[in-house]
């Protein structure tokens, strides 16, 4: 069982940020965009999140020739909702109703956020709507 996407650290996140942005890249790729001035701790500390990534399946290593070459297996949608997913099971008692309201109601949504969301409901209640049978 994979461990819940709580326990991805800031700083982990940041290098899925790398990898969702520039796609497959080295530890030094990754080390060079992190930490410009980086030193061989940093291209350490790389590696050691890079790996703590691996095993919580948010990231895939290959070998390529000499090189291992990191991708990250989750995406940014994915990691977003599998966050709100927790947020509302341990906060909302599973409904995410309460979550997504305050979210709205406190982000304080531009014009085109709103309309946004009403498709998005107006969707999401076409779907839910049974079907009727033509004759």
């Amino acid at each position: 069982m994979p461990l819940k996407t709580r326990n991805i650290t800031e700083t982990e996140l940041a290098l899925l940020r790398l990898l969702w942005k520039g796609g497959s890249s080295t530890i030094r790729e990754l080390t060079d965009q992190r930490y410009p001035e980086g030193s061989h701790s940093e291209y350490a500390t790389v590696q050691s999140l890079l790996d703590r990534l691996v095993t919580k399946d948010c990231v895939r290593r290959e070998k390529k020739g000499r090189l291992n070459v990191f991708t990250a297996t989750i995406s940014r949608t994915e990691l977003v909702s599998r966050r709100l997913r927790e947020t509302a099971d341990a906060l909302c008692d599973g409904s995410l109703a309460p979550l997504l309201s305050h979210l709205v109601r406190v982000s304080d949504p531009t014009a085109d956020e709103a309309e946004a969301l009403e498709r998005l409901i107006e969707r999401l209640a076409e779907e839910d709507a049974p079907e009727t049978e033509s004759s």
